[in-house]
């Protein structure tokens, strides 16, 4: 009888082990990844000793900005260091024997919350931002959210979709989309 009692607890234990999800290796994501720009960033160009130049530019839904006497410029993801030296090399080629090119991030593309919030939508994104944070910005969780984990769907690297299960705690990026699940009971 005892052992039938250990079959049976070694059999549960197993099925709830089971149950247990691990995210994979730091969640699926490079958490110190330079910021790729992407579709409703908002950048600063400046080139320096040139006067006219120091401009603001949206990355348009093509994923491009036009800066004047570089032209249509691909912003999409580059990282600022890498637009920096392809609006250079435009300008060299063009107009500017040594151009000094400095881009900065104005503003960053919004995150997304969905699921068992309060008020799911679109939010504009602050450094320094968590799950948790941004389901407090969404309104909190419902009485039927998961609070554990949540998933979140991120642009990968050449553009893949990366979709993984993150704890509270987690940093979020821009472009980010956060789903907070229901809970089975």
């Amino acid at each position: 009888m005892a052992w039938r009692r250990m079959i049976v607890a070694a059999a549960l234990l197993a099925a709830l082990a089971a149950c247990t999800r691990y995210p994979p290796e730091i969640y699926g994501f490079e958490v110190d990844d330079a910021y790729v720009l992407d579709a409703g960033d908002e950048v600063r160009v400046v080139v320096y000793e040139v006067d006219n130049l120091p401009q603001t530019f949206k990355v348009d839904a093509s994923g491009h900005i036009s800066v004047p006497m570089a032209g249509v410029v691909t912003a999409r993801g580059k990282t600022v260091q890498q637009l920096e030296r392809t609006i250079a090399a435009r300008l060299r080629d063009r107009y500017i024997k040594d151009p000094k090119v400095a881009v900065q991030v104005v503003s960053y593309r919004p995150f997304f919350v969905l699921g068992e919030v309060k008020n799911a939508g679109q939010f504009p994104y602050v450094n320094g931002l968590t799950v948790e944070a941004a389901v407090a910005i969404a309104g909190g969780y419902t009485e039927r959210a998961y609070m554990a984990e949540a998933r979140v769907v991120r642009q990968g690297p050449q553009g893949t979709r990366v979709v993984t299960y993150v704890p509270g705690g987690y940093p979020v990026r821009p472009g980010d989309t956060i789903f907070v699940p229901e809970r089975w009971f």
